[in-house]
């Protein structure tokens, strides 16, 4: 997705939420009865994975109806070809990703590389809409992930000039990834790209930058136990998940983290009672306004702005007052530095609003 066309259709986008409170321990009006519904099962194989690229015309491989659950199966962006490379025992590789690279050729990839499971349709999703995705629960599906990074991608390219790949054991049950002898890294598993389709005019776009449909976030707040709200673009919404990561620093600098497959349980709620025009995540603990661009400074400006949206609309503070709460309270984090648009997130904590009696 290019710059012109995200600065293009931020053009058509309302400048504030209009948004109803959405969950948790939130302060202010109740939010909408999550329904109950069926629990799906959404595996990834060559039939239900869109490799590289949103799109509004895309087939559904999976209709879901609001408030049912999707148990999903996600893939690694770690080819097997670079996996044995760097030493993994080719036993070790998943048999439903050698079919996946194996029908490589019929599923029309690109133009971006990830391989993500869906699209999902939605039923009652529409544009305008907001679908809510309650992340229940993310498990590791294998006992590796790797990190690689080459000479034309992350942060640093001039400064690497070969390309490298790391095999990282994970532990599930310490739930601890072996980086080195004597570097242990904690893990905390969250899909790296949960997007919809974006508006129908931007046809298929790039599953590699983020933009106002979500997508490639690669926020790694959005663990087990969180929410992240997208705006819909098109009917059913199209949801698509994958970009599995058991770990991730923020800035994700060298391209990759440590990329994984990934079994998840995720409750998909459309919510008529909100109106967003950027995606936004809820924690236990603080409401996250996102922003990205091609440029740093850009989508800094649009998080801030994002923020001040929501404390304006949620919290009924004038617009200065937000501004200036957002400056003491809240902290502006970089999200992504390498991924085309970077991503800037900004963390309000819920600690600070007074609880209602």
């Amino acid at each position: 997705m290019t710059a012109m066309r995200i600065a293009a259709a931020r053009l058509a986008l309302p400048l504030a939420f209009a948004l109803a409170a959405c969950g948790h321990a939130a302060p202010g009006p109740a939010a909408a009865p999550r329904p109950s519904g069926t629990l799906h099962t959404l595996l990834a194989t060559p039939t239900t994975v869109a490799w590289g690229y949103y799109d509004a015309a895309a087939t559904p491989v999976l209709r879901v109806n609001s408030g049912d659950e999707v148990d999903i199966g996600t893939v690694s962006t770690c080819s097997p070809r670079s996996l044995i490379r760097a030493g993994l025992d080719s036993n070790q590789i998943e048999p439903n990703v050698n079919a996946i690279y194996a029908a490589r050729a019929n599923l029309h990839p690109g133009p971006g590389g990830h391989i993500l499971t869906g699209p999902i349709y939605v039923t009652g999703a529409d544009s305008g809409d907001v679908l809510e995705v309650d992340i229940e629960r993310i498990d590791l599906a294998i006992p590796y992930a790797c990190n690689s990074f080459g000479p034309r991608s992350g942060f640093l390219p001039e400064d690497f000039g070969t390309s490298r790949t790391r095999i990282i054991p994970l532990d599930a049950k310490t739930m601890i990834g072996h980086f080195a002898p004597g570097i242990d890294i904690p893990l905390h598993p969250f899909y790296g790209s949960m997007g919809v389709a974006p508006p129908a005019s931007w046809g298929r776009v790039n599953s590699a930058p983020p933009g106002p449909h979500a997508g490639n976030l690669d926020n790694k707040e959005m663990v087990a136990g969180t929410r992240l709200y997208i705006p819909v673009w098109t009917k059913g919404a199209l949801l698509e998940v994958g970009d599995g990561h058991a770990g991730q620093g923020n800035g994700e600098v060298d391209i990759t983290a440590m990329e994984t497959s990934l079994r998840g349980r995720l409750r998909l709620v459309v919510r008529k009672d909100m109106h967003l025009s950027w995606p936004v995540g809820e924690t236990p603990t603080h409401w996250i306004a996102m922003g990205t661009d091609s440029s740093l400074v850009q989508a800094t400006k649009t998080a801030v702005r994002q923020a001040i949206a929501f404390l304006v609309t949620q919290k009924g503070m004038t617009r200065e007052d937000a501004y200036q709460l957002v400056s003491v309270a809240a902290d502006v984090d970089i999200t992504q530095l390498v991924d085309g648009n970077v991503g800037v997130h900004v963390m309000i904590p819920k600690n600070i609003f007074a609880k209602r009696e």
